[in-house]
């Protein structure tokens, strides 16, 4: 036992090891030493750390609130307080009877019916659902018109044929509206009933297939009897109302009447009075306004005359009697129903906080001066001028990788435009050549016309004449395509002129190391036409305050619902003129700075059913957000760099950038892209959305170099055909090479006299191998914006369709 007693317990080698303890101090303790002081984020913490039922009641809340929300704008829309439930019906095909939906719809016994001839539509008024409905037919033909209509529009009614659906006008009008984004929609067919019995189920089942593939959820409400009107009547007042996010935070207007009061000045420019229902937001009278497709203008006054439309029963009828025993009077100049009412003036203008109308900025050219310069000073100045004009003409080769890369600032800006004009087209002087040719040609074409004279030409001969017309826009179309083959096959290849110095022709090309990690400065060279447009310092942190001042400021002005005449200023009468032609007149307020001019960046796919050839700089309209507007774009890789290669035609197989210059627009916007035919009609291009209001993005044009190995050494090669001088060698010397296969190297000595170089590499080259010579330059994009787009031919249906030959005689 004592043995056993002295011998001790040891631990052995795999003893737990637990971590000590450390002591906590006493809360009391720190609360003492803090004397009182509580951290933001034990604030912000306590506020978050909320107790399971406190956080079941919060999400509680939360839904009533969204779903008080809905219902609200659902008892809103249609009822006496709000606007008129605004529906744009839409045939979807050449057969459909639109005429005979409408009457169904008129088909109720206790509302009451007032027909819009000029829109070809109605107002619909029914006490008895406490609701009223404005109904416009839109023509699919004219495609501006129903992309009009619905970006006002509250509902879509689209009206199908009971045994096609609809036909490729039609398809083709489905395709723009979900590009530019689709309001609440409801689906219609007409004539069902018309067909034979058995045909009728095989029929439903065959339009049922149709609508699953772009309508997967919605529903087929048949149109025959007075009850399914009526049944389509209560789903659209009951349906959930869909939003497009560009018009929810402005106020927008369908014009129901217009009147243009010319100036003193002149007859073409004048006050236009247009009349409607507000829509959206509060209306501003010191914000300027839209009109879609015209511009941007202020408004003077708004008015609140009696609202036209009521649904209190008595003055109903009483407008309704007073509308029939009164004399209207048609007005042969403006064409409007002048009507002797009185008139409230429910605000005007203020000047102090009226939105300019300033878009440009206006550059001072003596801006960066601080003192005026004297004679002497002027004088240095021309001379230092000619000097380095001298100097940077034609330099000999030097060993400087700065002085090799001197941009020559004394071109005239004419010169500047000529030489991008010339790289973009990339025209060598073999193609100028052709074109002399060409012209040369049509000049005599036109003095053998001049000598024709005119007389009746047979049938016969009519192909003939038509062919003249097609070859002219094949030929051009054929040298479009075959630019953009050899742009694929030879991506930004371009031939060395023979007599032209290399260093002369690309001369404000430079060389980079690594097109991704190699520094450019945004605001290196800028052009003119950037003096002319704002730049916001940050624009996402703009967009956030002018969103926020919306949601949290009430504006005064025309509340919603409100039947108003907006006094819009300075209205050139070509509108008025087009809206005399039936075509919709649409306004939209515009937000603070979306009246100014800058650089916007939309991200844009080809459109499937479109294959024409579109070069870089040709001229496109544009559908963005409620503007519509023409504009020549530059195209780019969409990437997430510093710096994004130019494209010089409109990839069918990528998403690609599209910057114009353009008027401040605040996204999310979508955006369609059209091309304007010979014969003036439009077709879709491409669609995407807005990516951003940037003018720092850098758009690099890339052009490249090739050689041909004449001797190889292992990794030593003798290169020739990429320049044909000695001093372009080695004015290019500083810049990489490198080959399709995958080699790099650089130009180590020129031989001869004759362009031939000699080039190290970092691997023996092989016979069928090309060398390249990269050189980057900034492009910017033309100042072409246009406001104004004239309407395009209407679409011919496919079933109504003439040939093509007659159509472009025609």
């Amino acid at each position: 036992m004592a043995a056993g007693a002295e011998a001790a317990h040891r631990a052995g080698a795999l003893k737990q090891q637990n971590k000590p303890h450390k002591g906590r101090k006493p809360r009391g303790r720190a609360q003492r030493r803090a004397g009182g002081r509580v951290p933001a984020k034990t604030l912000s913490r306590r506020r978050r750390d909320l107790t399971k039922p406190d956080r079941r009641h919060q999400a509680l809340q939360l839904r009533r609130q969204r779903k008080e929300a809905v219902l609200a704008e659902k008892r809103n829309l249609g009822s006496k307080d709000g606007p008129p439930h605004l529906v744009v019906v839409v045939p979807l095909h050449a057969g459909v009877a639109t005429h005979d939906a409408l009457r169904l719809l008129q088909s109720d016994e206790s509302a009451l019916v007032r027909k819009d001839e000029r829109a070809e539509g109605f107002v619909l008024l029914c006490p008895r659902f406490k609701q009223r409905w404005r109904f416009v037919t839109a023509h699919v033909g004219n495609l501006h018109a129903v992309l009009d209509l619905a970006k006002v529009a509250d509902t879509l009614l689209f009206v199908l044929d009971p045994l096609d659906g609809w036909d490729s006008t039609g398809d083709y009008c489905l395709s723009c509206l979900f590009a530019q984004g689709l309001p609440s929609y409801a689906l219609a067919v007409h004539g069902v009933a018309d067909l034979p019995q058995k045909k009728q189920t095989d029929a439903k089942k065959k339009l049922g297939k149709a609508i699953e593939k772009r309508f997967p959820e919605a529903k087929l409400f048949p149109l025959n009897t007075e009850q399914e009107s009526l049944l389509l009547l209560r789903h659209l007042a009951a349906q959930k109302q869909r939003h497009l996010t560009f018009r929810d935070r402005r106020a927008y207007l369908l014009a129901q009447e217009a009147e243009f009061v010319p100036s003193h000045d002149s007859d073409l420019v004048g006050t236009l009075k247009v009349s409607g229902f507000v829509r959206g937001r509060t209306l501003n009278v010191n914000s300027l306004v839209h009109i879609v497709g015209h511009g941007d203008f202020q408004m003077t006054q708004v008015d609140a005359p009696p609202d036209p439309f009521s649904l209190n029963p008595r003055m109903a009828k009483d407008q309704q009697r007073k509308g029939q025993d009164m004399e209207i009077q048609d007005d042969s100049v403006n064409g409007v129903v002048e009507m002797e009412e009185v008139i409230k003036v429910l605000m005007k203008a203020d000047p102090r906080r009226q939105e300019s109308l300033q878009s440009e900025v206006i550059p001072d050219p003596m801006e960066g001066e601080q003192t005026w310069p004297t004679e002497e000073e002027l004088k240095e100045a021309e001379e230092s001028l000619k000097e380095r004009r001298k100097v940077v003409k034609v330099p000999k080769g030097t060993s400087s990788y700065q002085a090799a890369w001197i941009v020559d600032d004394g071109e005239d800006g004419s010169e500047e435009e000529e030489e991008e004009k010339n790289n973009m087209e990339d025209e060598d002087l073999m193609e100028e050549a052709s074109q002399a040719g060409e012209s040369s040609e049509e000049e005599e074409e036109e003095l053998v016309e001049e000598e024709c004279e005119t007389m009746a030409v047979a049938e016969s001969t009519q192909d003939d004449l038509y062919d003249e017309k097609l070859d002219e826009d094949e030929e051009q179309m054929l040298e479009k395509y075959t630019q953009e083959r050899l742009d694929q096959m030879f991506p930004d290849e371009m031939d060395t002129p023979r007599n032209l110095p290399a260093r002369v022709r690309f001369q404000k090309y430079r060389g980079l190391k690594s097109f991704r990690t190699s520094p450019w400065d945004p605001k290196e060279n800028l052009p003119r036409d950037y003096a002319r447009i704002f730049q916001f310092q940050d624009f996402s942190r703009t967009r956030k305050h002018v969103f926020r001042q919306i949601e949290k400021e009430e504006t005064e002005g025309a509340a919603v619902g409100w039947y108003v005449t907006l006094h819009v200023c300075s209205v050139p009468i070509s509108v008025m003129e087009s809206f005399r032609q039936g075509l919709p007149l649409v306004l939209f307020s515009l937000l603070p700075h979306e009246q100014k001019m800058s650089v916007l960046n939309f991200v844009v796919r080809r459109n499937l059913g479109n294959n024409e050839t579109v070069k870089a700089k040709e001229e496109l309209i544009f559908h963005c957000g409620f503007r519509r507007f023409r504009a020549s774009p530059l195209y780019s890789q969409h990437s997430s760099a510093d710096k994004h290669k130019l494209e010089r035609f409109l990839r069918p197989d990528a998403a690609l950038v599209v910057t114009v210059y353009a008027p401040i627009t605040f996204p999310p916007a979508s955006v369609l892209l059209f091309k304007q035919r010979s014969n003036g009609m439009h077709d879709l291009i491409a669609t995407g959305f807005l990516l951003s209001v940037d003018p720092d993005r850098i758009l690099i044009k890339r052009l490249v170099l090739s050689g041909h190995p004449f001797k190889i050494f292992s990794k030593t090669a003798v290169v020739r055909y990429m320049f044909f001088n000695r001093e372009d060698v080695l004015w290019f010397k500083p810049v990489e090479l490198r080959t399709k296969w995958g080699r790099r190297g650089h130009i180590t000595e020129p031989l001869g006299t004759h362009g031939h170089m000699k080039c190290h590499f970092d691997g023996q080259l092989k016979s069928q191998d090309t060398v390249l010579l990269n050189l980057y330059k900034r492009v910017f994009p033309k100042w072409t914006y246009d406001p104004y787009v004239p309407e395009p031919v209407p679409w011919v249906r496919s079933e109504q369709q003439l040939p093509m030959q007659e159509v472009e005689m025609e």
